[in-house]
Parts: C-alpha cells; sequence; structure tokens
C-alpha cells in the first residue's frame, strides 16, 4: 500500500476528537493497510488515525512487530482496566522524545474489528499501555499530557 505522513505535535488534528466508524469502506480499507505499513516502517507498535490525519475512530497495534498479527480496532472502548505500571513512553508523533508515564496494567476493549463484527481484546504490560495510548489519540490526547517530570531525549541506544 502506502506510506504516510505521521502528523506530529503541534499539529491540531492530533488534538481533535474523532467520528465514530458506520461501515467498512473501501477507503477505510486503504486507510487501515496504510496505517500499517506507516506504523511498521517508523518501527512502532501502535498507530491512530489522526496521527496520519484522518478524524476517525480507527487503531492499530502490534507489539511484537512482527507483522503476523496485528490488532485492528474499530471504534474502542476501554470497557475494563486494573493494576498499575509506570515506565518509558513514546510516541511517533513526538519523535526523539519519551517520558515516565503510570498506566493500568491489564486493560480490556470493546471494538469492531476489520470485518465490523464486535470483538474484546485484552492485554497486559506492553498491550495494556498500547492500547491506552492510542485510545487516547481517538479524543484528541497525547501521552505528553500525562507524563510525570520532564520529556527527556531518546537516546541511540534505546531505539
Amino acid at each position: 500500500m502506502a506510506l504516510r505522513n505521521i502528523r506530529q505535535i503541534g499539529d491540531s488534528v492530533l488534538n481533535k476528537k474523532c467520528k465514530e466508524i458506520k461501515e467498512m469502506t473501501s477507503r477505510l480499507e486503504v486507510l487501515i493497510e496504510d496505517m500499517l505499513d506507516t506504523m511498521y516502517e517508523a518501527q512502532g507498535v501502535g498507530l491512530a488515525a489522526p496521527q496520519v490525519g484522518v478524524l476517525k475512530r480507527v487503531v492499530v497495534i502490534d507489539v511484537t512487530q512482527e507483522a503476523n498479527h496485528p490488532i485492528v480496532l474499530i471504534n474502542p472502548e476501554i470497557i475494563e482496566t486494573s493494576g498499575e505500571q509506570t515506565g518509558e513512553e513514546g510516541c511517533l508523533s513526538v519523535m526523539g522524545k519519551s517520558g515516565i508515564v503510570t498506566r493500568p496494567d491489564y486493560v480490556k476493549v470493546r471494538a469492531l474489528g476489520k470485518d465490523m463484527k464486535p470483538i474484546e481484546v485484552e492485554g497486559t504490560q506492553l498491550l495494556a499501555r498500547a492500547l491506552c495510548h492510542e485510545i487516547d489519540h481517538l479524543d484528541g490526547h497525547l501521552y505528553v499530557e500525562k507524563v510525570q517530570g520532564e520529556l527527556h531525549d531518546v537516546t541511540e541506544e534505546q531505539e
């Protein structure tokens, strides 16, 4: 498919609430494929539609980075959380920076899959963090709002 430009912090599209998706269309299928290609190329673990300039409620996640079983969530909503984890978090829309963020250690999400059928996804640790992070994007929020202390530069060793 095609790589899309990842919008960077300061772009107003990243602060807007996304619209619910009513049906699968050929344009949405292309968007999802482009988002996956863009995420893998950028070596990210997740990408939300507003990060490529589209105000639709869709995210793609793959914490394995193997392109075998990416998670595609349409209209996702967090329905359950528990526990707590604190750790480094970065974002493809805040290049070269990271910060310490506390998130739930367990998250359950209800959404529609690529086939527009209801699904539930449960995750712990990195997947839980990615689910929260990407769903925040759909409501116009960036992780920098939750950072404890200051953002810091990502060094070569961390990438």
